[in-house]
């Protein structure tokens, strides 16, 4: 175990760390046994949630598939395999995961800790609802096996717990079958907000939505959006060119930012011409059309180590849910609050999310917004402010991508925080399993 500066995907804010990637359960055992520690997958959640307190436990070691049935799709795999693995395996074999968040470079272990989400929530739940089991490595070094039958309070907290239950050693989820390896897709332009709204909810039926929003937009155009709408390709309704082998498809060429982008690089004008320019763009391609999965899923993925984008000094992104009833003020709120500000994010995304689950998983029934700026001291003073508002309207944070939240406005929002923490406190977790982010939120 050494010293080591690291971050999370936002790089910001950066620490120096105690970092051990442990071969094997006893070693891993050693390397947690002082307290203090939090498991790490592949180091893409935002903020410092994955930075241990005293250790942090690289998992990516832990990266075997164990067992598959085909009959009905379960996978059991241990925790530091990665998702884009798991499609690299079984996407030929006809299968897919019933739920990813928009980068397939995370960790089995690291979806099953954020109960990560996707375009599918409204419809579909968060990756927890297709997890059977998980095998939890605790404070006194017993693995517990934990499903929604056995053990269930384990099972429920860990899902959104962050790392802070234990560590995820393996899990048993369910894929998807499919037919083919494309995505017939649907992009719905959206003039302004409440066209954006009303897109969502004519559509509710369709299994993945999510809108790019242009969050510089003002006046009658506040809130202009593209709404994608995709549903997994059945074999029989592609080209006759695609329908020879439905399971391939052409491999994306990927570029990757090599260097961290000038900090001026990002501001105002170049951000506004951006939007602009997409907007446009996305006017062209209203209408039908088929994408490959990679495409429609991942369209970040295509450029390695896109977060250099941001330059030296990093990026934080702010990601609140607003339920049903105030969601539409709450996001008019947000988006001239932003909008007045010039701090405009052009990795800007608007889901719907259906119903939520217990522990301390993310979503509810709403609206979420996503938006990313550079980590400079004017886009924190807005962040508090966005922070503000989202309180205000009874709105929630994500873990995941937090990295620089107050503990009252975690605990203002999210009246679950302080049962987790008093659960962690009774089962003698709070100081073997911590976070600079716990560190930080959980008083």
């Amino acid at each position: 175990m050494g010293m080591q500066e690291i971050s999370g995907w936002g790089r910001f804010p950066r620490r120096f760390a105690r970092v051990a990637a442990p071969r094997g359960e006893a070693a891993l055992r050693a390397a947690a046994g002082g307290g203090g520690a939090v498991a790490r997958g592949n180091g893409r959640a935002y903020g410092d949630s994955a930075i241990g307190s005293a250790a942090t436990i690289e998992m990516r070691r832990f990266n075997r598939i164990l067992a598959f049935d085909s009959s009905s799709g379960r996978l059991v795999a241990e925790a530091g395999v990665l998702l884009s693995n798991i499609i690299d395996v079984f996407l030929p074999r006809g299968w897919f995961p019933y739920v990813t968040p928009g980068t397939k470079f995370v960790t089995l272990g690291g979806a099953i800790a954020a109960d990560a989400h996707g375009k599918n929530h409204h419809c579909e739940g968060s990756f927890g609802a297709f997890v059977d089991w998980i095998d939890v490595l605790g404070a006194d070094g017993s693995v517990t096996r934990a499903s929604p039958a056995s053990n269930s309070r384990l099972f429920e907290w860990t899902l959104g717990g962050m790392g802070l239950t234990g560590i995820i050693l393996r899990a048993a989820i369910r894929l998807r079958p499919v037919e083919s390896a494309w995505i017939s897709q649907k992009t719905l332009p959206a003039a302004n907000l409440d066209a954006a709204l009303a897109a969502f909810e004519t559509a509710r039926e369709a299994t993945y939505s999510a809108a790019w929003i242009d969050c510089l937009a003002s006046g009658d155009s506040l809130g202009r959006s593209l709404l994608m709408l995709g549903e997994h390709a059945r074999a029989a309704d592609l080209p006759p060119a695609q329908r020879a082998a439905p399971l391939q498809a052409p491999l994306r060429r990927k570029r990757r930012v090599l260097w961290n982008a000038p900090s001026a690089l990002l501001n105002r004008c170049t951000v506004k011409a951006f939007n602009a320019l997409y907007w446009r763009q996305g006017l062209r391609r209203a209408g039908e059309s088929l994408v490959d999965w990679d495409s429609f899923f991942y369209p970040l993925d295509a450029v390695l180590g896109w977060n250099r984008i941001y330059g030296r000094r990093g990026f934080v992104q702010f990601q609140c849910v607003l339920p049903t009833q105030s969601a539409r003020a709450g996001l008019v709120a947000l988006l001239s609050e932003t909008s007045a500000a010039g701090q405009g994010s052009f990795l800007a995304v608007l889901k719907q999310f259906g119903r939520g689950r217990g522990g301390l998983s993310f979503p509810m029934p709403g609206y979420t917004l996503a938006l990313d700026f550079p980590a400079t001291a004017r886009a924190l003073a807005l962040l508090d402010r966005l922070d503000a508002i989202t309180l205000e309207h009874g709105g929630r944070f994500y873990l995941a991508k937090d990295a620089r939240m107050a503990a009252a406005s975690l605990h203002r929002s999210d009246p679950r925080a302080a049962r987790f923490q008093a659960m962690r406190r009774k089962e003698g977790l709070d100081t073997a399993f911590a976070s600079a982010q716990s560190e930080r939120l959980l008083l």
